[in-house]
């Protein structure tokens, strides 16, 4: 599953960074985040994505989310959690490119998209990358943790 951010537009030699979402951005509490309610942006990211950003990086989101094919939460939810994280972090000048998420659960299905395989960071840069080839697009994927506890 994909969200897309509209109007993008693609540079040479656009710099990406790659980002899990629970315990990365967001606070993890227990299995899942089934609740609006329950999410809750870590206060020390602003700081990190904002100089990502600021220095050319397209910020992408790539999350498992395999509460949906256990039925803890629906797409809805999600999309309305991440509805709420893109104000948020446009509100401190961040804007994130894309959302990628993974909505399948081993016990439930078997996929090819769901982390650690690399399905969902395949697809971003293959569309971040077309339709002009460009061979110069790099990717540095990061969970960027370390930067942000610093």
């Amino acid at each position: 599953m994909l969200l897309l951010r509209k109007n993008l537009t693609l540079q040479p030699m656009q710099k990406a960074i790659f980002l899990d979402r629970d315990g990365v951005l967001n606070h993890e509490v227990g299995d899942y985040i089934k609740r609006f309610e329950d999410f809750k942006l870590l206060d020390h990211i602003y700081e990190g994505l904002k100089l990502f950003s600021d220095n050319g990086y397209l910020l992408i989101v790539i999350t498992n989310q395999g509460g949906i094919a256990k039925g803890e939460y629906t797409h809805e939810t999600l999309s309305s959690i991440h509805d709420f994280m893109l104000c948020e972090l446009r509100k401190h000048g961040i804007e994130i490119t894309e959302i990628y998420y993974c909505p399948h659960h081993p016990i439930v299905s078997h996929c090819l998209c769901r982390k650690p395989g690399s399905l969902m960071v395949e697809k971003a840069v293959n569309k971040l990358a077309s339709p002009m080839g460009r061979s110069n697009f790099k990717v540095m994927l990061s969970l960027f943790t370390a930067l942000l506890l610093r």
